[in-house]
């Protein structure tokens, strides 16, 4: 899950809490044992397209064939999509500064125009001569020249080739390194000679007034590669005339390679409350609505991949929808619900998205306090539902320990966890009997409160 900087707490109330039935200890152990396997070191977390999602998307498949979903993906339960396709730096893509290696990537990233080529110099700083690796200082440039920025670095390359430079390194770039790789999907001409741009760290090497020189050595290129997440998606079907649809993102950071997370280096996240708690919810949600008496709502279950990639697959779920958009009810998202405590309560956004949403959430659940939010926008998938125009709610407890290697299986507040889903249900259960519910449209980002 990104981070959320609109939800506001408008809206308090206190719910009545009930003893703990038989049924809720069970549901804790099955909690507990969801949660521990998908934030386990075996996962790797469960980067999107890395060999830990795989694992967690057939631990997930396994447990909805268990509970008796029905299939509703491509492929069985599963719904594989596109996150990424395009281009990335070869294996054998390598760039040293002053004998030390740089990180492809990180460090330094080709650009999508680059020439395939080996080279190497001595480099004066502030004098690019011909026959040498030129060094420009994108801070000096007057990009209100250029169409774009991805332009300015293509004629910048291409004056330089003209003038003899053998290879361009573009320093003090204002570019991401997420907006430098989102260039490497487009096809460029390649230009005569090998251009990278290198990242703020590199970038003050370069730019320090008392460096005499820099000895340079690149051999440049550029691999295709297609990268894709996957959907595990169940389905009750009670033949009904609308559906409701209840998800949560599975995938995480892996070992921070796409530099999302709080640590540097290569480093283990282990995704404990984002977001395998939601999973486990929706698991044990799943099971009860299965064993309930519930027949007038069909329910899809969807475990969501590509959550941390623009909310790739939620996206793509929504625009390739196995159930009529048209014909569902509400679309319910659990991210982040494993960290209920007293300071922050439950979180539940989306309030604003239907008129019934208010008097429904009413008295619902056991003791807790609950904030409400008006938006149905925000940073996870249930954004994806809002614009087909479609009602939301968005669960979540907190930012504790968010996108960092500390969100493990020990901190998780499996009674909190339970807490929530006790409101999901009772939710749940008060709808099935209801009419279907009216969309309304939210404040981007909201700022009114719920009259």
């Amino acid at each position: 899950m990104k981070k959320i900087t609109w939800l506001l707490p408008l809206v308090v109330t206190t719910v009545v809490v009930s003893a703990q039935k038989k049924s809720d200890r069970k549901t804790l152990t099955n909690l507990q044992q969801h949660i521990s396997y998908l934030s386990s070191d075996k996962l790797e977390g469960r980067l999107t397209g890395a060999p830990g999602e795989k694992l967690a998307a057939a631990y997930i498949q396994s447990q909805m064939q268990q509970i008796g979903l029905l299939p509703m993906g491509t492929d069985g339960y599963l719904q594989t999509f596109t996150v990424k396709e395009g281009r990335e730096p070869a294996a054998n893509c390598s760039f040293e500064l002053n004998h030390k290696p740089l990180a492809a990537g990180v460090q330094y990233i080709p650009l999508p125009f680059t020439a395939a080529k080996a080279v190497k110099g001595e480099v004066l700083p502030q004098a690019n001569e011909p026959d040498n690796i030129w060094l420009i200082n994108v801070a000096d440039l007057d990009a209100a020249k250029y169409k774009s920025r991805l332009d300015l670095y293509k004629q910048q390359t291409a004056e330089a080739a003209k003038a003899g430079a053998t290879g361009i390194i573009f320093f003090n770039g204002a570019e991401t390194l997420p907006e430098i790789n989102s260039w490497l999907e487009k096809t460029e001409t390649a230009a005569p000679i090998p251009a990278v741009w290198v990242n703020k760290d590199i970038s003050k090497i370069l730019d320090d007034e008392n460096a005499n020189s820099f000895l340079i050595q690149m051999d440049i290129a550029l691999q295709p590669v297609k990268r894709t997440g996957t959907n595990v998606i169940g389905y009750i079907d009670n033949k009904a005339a609308r559906t409701v649809i209840i998800g949560a993102h599975y995938d995480h950071l892996g070992y921070g390679e796409e530099h999302n997370g709080s640590a540097k280096g290569k480093v283990l996240y282990h995704g404990a409350n984002d977001n395998a708690s939601g999973i486990a919810a929706l698991l044990e949600l799943a099971r009860q609505v299965k064993s309930a008496k519930l027949k007038n709502t069909n329910y899809l279950f969807v475990a969501f991949s590509g959550n941390e990639q623009s909310l790739s697959g939620s996206r793509y779920l929504a625009s390739h929808s196995p159930v009529d958009l048209s014909k569902a009810n509400y679309m319910l998202n659990l991210d982040m619900i494993g960290r209920l405590n007293t300071t922050n309560g439950l979180q539940i956004a989306g309030i604003g998205t239907s008129p019934s949403w208010s008097k429904l959430l009413e008295n619902s659940g056991r003791e807790t306090k609950v904030v409400y939010e008006a938006s149905g926008v925000g940073n996870s998938d249930h954004t994806s539902f809002y614009r087909k125009q479609i009602p939301v709610l968005f669960f979540y407890t907190g930012m504790d320990d968010y996108h960092q290697p500390e969100d493990s299986a020990d901190k998780i507040n499996y009674e909190g966890t339970l807490t929530v889903m006790k409101v999901v249900f009772d939710l749940i259960e008060k709808t099935d009997n209801l009419d279907k519910l009216a969309f309304t449209t939210t404040p981007e980002p909201a700022t009114a409160a719920i009259k």
